[in-house]
C-alpha cells in the first residue's frame, strides 16, 4: 500500500486505517489496537506546546508524504558487513525496514532462546501477559500509533535459568527506495534467572530514501534476571527515528542500558523509561551523544522507583558540533513506598560548535523521606588550559582535541560491560569528531 499525504499525515492515517485495523488476530489484541488508535486520534502528533516536546519539533517529519508499508528492496551485503562490530562474536538478527529476515540471521536453534517476528508470537503466553502492559500507560502518542498499526518487529524470549554464551546483535537496516513510515514493535522477555546481552545497531543503506521509523520496544526483566542492552545509532542523514523503550523490572533483577548516537541520522528522539517494579532492583543508564552538521538528538529518560531498597545510576554526556542540537530531559521518580532508594543522575555537555546548542533538564520528584538522591548537569567548551598543556608537550591541536573528547567521554564508556563494544564506541567517537 503506497499512500501519500494530501493535507497532513495525521489526516491520512485516520482516513486510511479507520475501520481497517487488522482483524485476523486474537480478539484481545484487536481491542488493544482499537483503543490505542482512539487515543492517537484524540491526541494527534505532539507539538512544541507540550512540555516534553518543547525542543522537539516533529512537524517537518509528519508534514510530508510516506508509504505506510515496506516493499521488498535489494539489500547490499556490504551494509550488513559495515554494521558488524569488529571482534564481536555474537548471534546476528537482521531486520530490514522493520521486517525480520531469518535468512540473514544466525540466532536460530539456540537452546533457551526464542527469536521470531512479533506477528508469530501472538499466541504465546508471555505475549498476552506483557504486550502493551507498560508502554501504553504513557502519554506518548507515537506509542499509541505504533500499538494500533504495527505490522512488523521482533519477539525475543530468553528461557528460565538460561545464560547466553554470546551477545545477540540486532541490526536494524533502513533500505527503502521510497519515503517510508514504519511502525516497528519489539517485545523482549528475560525469564527468571536468565542472563543476556542485546546490542542493537541502527544503520542506513547507501541510496535509501527518506524514512521515518517509529520503534516501540517493551522489555521485561523478571526476577533475578540480568540484561545488558546497547543502542548504537549509526543511521545516515535520510533516516529519522522515534524510539520508545519501556523496561519493567522484577525483584533482584539488573538492567543496564548503553545509549550511543553518532553523526548521521538527522533526527533522533529516544524515550527510555525504566520501571523498578519490585524491591532490590538495580538499573544503570549510560549515554554518549556526538552530533554534527544540523543533527538533532533528544534523549528523554524516566527512572521510576516504585518499591523500597532499589538503586539507579544515570550518566549522559553530549558533545555537539557545527549547528547540531542535543537535548537531555531526565526524570527520577521516588514513590511514597520506595524508602531506602539510592538514585543518581548526571548530565555533562561539551559544546564544540559555536552555533551548536544543548538543552538539559535533570529532574527529581521525591515522595519518600528516607532516600539518597542527587542530580546535576554541566555545560562547557574545550578547556583551553588543558589544550595548551597538551600542545606544549608536542601534541598537535587536532590530536589534543581528540584526547580531550576521549577523556570527557571516558567516564561513561569505561562503564560499558562489553569491552569490545566499548572499544568500538570509542573508535566511533574519534571517527565522528571534526578536528580540522
Amino acid at each position: 500500500m503506497i499512500t501519500q499525504v494530501s493535507d497532513s499525515l495525521y489526516t491520512q492515517l485516520v482516513k486510511t486505517y479507520e475501520g481497517n485495523l487488522p482483524t485476523s488476530e486474537p480478539h484481545s489484541l484487536d481491542e488493544i489496537r482499537r483503543q490505542a488508535f482512539d487515543r492517537f486520534k484524540s491526541q494527534g502528533f505532539p507539538t512544541v506546546k507540550r512540555e516534553d516536546w518543547k525542543y522537539t519539533n516533529v512537524q517537518p517529519l509528519v508534514g510530508r508524504g510516506y508509504a505506510f508499508e515496506a516493499e521488498p528492496a535489494a539489500l547490499d551485503e556490504a551494509t550488513i558487513e559495515a554494521a558488524a562490530i569488529p571482534g564481536l562474536d555474537a548471534y546476528r538478527v537482521v531486520l530490514v525496514d522493520g521486517i525480520y529476515r531469518a535468512d540473514l540471521s544466525t540466532a536460530k536453534d539456540v537452546p533457551g532462546l526464542s527469536v521470531m517476528p512479533i506477528t508469530e508470537a501472538f499466541e504465546r503466553l508471555c505475549f498476552a501477559k506483557y504486550f502493551s502492559e507498560y508502554a501504553d500507560k504513557t502519554d506518548n502518542p507515537f506509542v499509541a500509533l505504533n500499538t494500533a498499526l504495527f505490522t512488523q518487529g521482533l519477539f525475543i524470549e530468553v528461557g528460565k535459568n538460561q545464560q547466553l554464551d554470546k551477545p545477540i546483535h540486532i541490526i536494524h537496516v533502513a533500505v527503502t527506495d521510497r519515503p517510508l513510515f514504519t511502525q516497528v514493535r519489539n517485545l523482549y522477555v528475560m525469564s527468571t534467572f536468565a542472563e543476556a546481552e542485546i546490542i542493537e545497531s541502527f544503520v542506513t543503506q547507501t541510496g535509501a530514501d527518506h524514512n521515518l521509523n517509529n520503534v516501540v520496544s517493551e522489555l521485561v526483566v523478571r526476577e533475578n534476571a540480568k540484561l545488558q542492552h546497547y543502542y548504537l545509532q549509526l543511521g545516515s542523514a535520510q533516516s529519522h527515528y522515534l524510539t520508545h523503550t519501556e523496561i519493567y523490572q522484577e525483584k533482584h533483577s539488573l538492567y543496564n542500558h548503553y545509549n550511543c548516537t553518532f553523526p548521521g541520522a538527522t533526527f533522533v528522539r529516544n524515550n527510555i523509561n525504566v520501571r523498578l517494579g519490585d524491591s532490590e532492583v538495580e538499573s544503570h543508564l549510560y549515554g554518549v551523544t556526538l552530533t554534527a552538521e544540523n543533527q538533532f538528538v533528544d534523549n528523554h529518560t524516566i527512572v521510576d522507583h516504585l518499591k523500597p531498597h532499589c538503586e539507579s545510576y544515570e550518566w549522559y554526556k553530549n558533545i555537539t558540533q557545527d549547528t547540531s542540537t542535543a537535548v537531555f530531559n531526565g526524570k527520577i521518580f521516588v514513590r511514597q513506598d520506595a524508602q531506602k532508594t539510592n538514585a543518581f543522575q548526571q548530565n555533562n555537555n561539551m559544546l564544540i560548535g559555536e552555533k551548536s546548542a544543548v538543552y538539559t533538564k535533570p529532574q527529581l520528584e521525591i515522595f519518600a523521606d528516607d532516600v539518597k538522591c542527587s542530580h546535576g548537569c554541566t555545560i562547557g567548551q574545550f578547556d583551553n588550559e588543558a589544550l595548551f598543556y597538551l600542545r606544549a608537550r608536542g601534541i598537535s591541536e587536532a590530536q589534543a582535541r581528540v584526547l580531550l573528547v576521549h577523556a570527557f567521554a571516558f567516564d561513561v564508556t569505561s562503564r560499558f560491560a562489553n569491552t569490545t563494544v566499548r572499544a568500538y564506541v570509542e573508535h566511533l567517537v574519534e571517527k565522528g569528531l571534526k578536528v580540522g
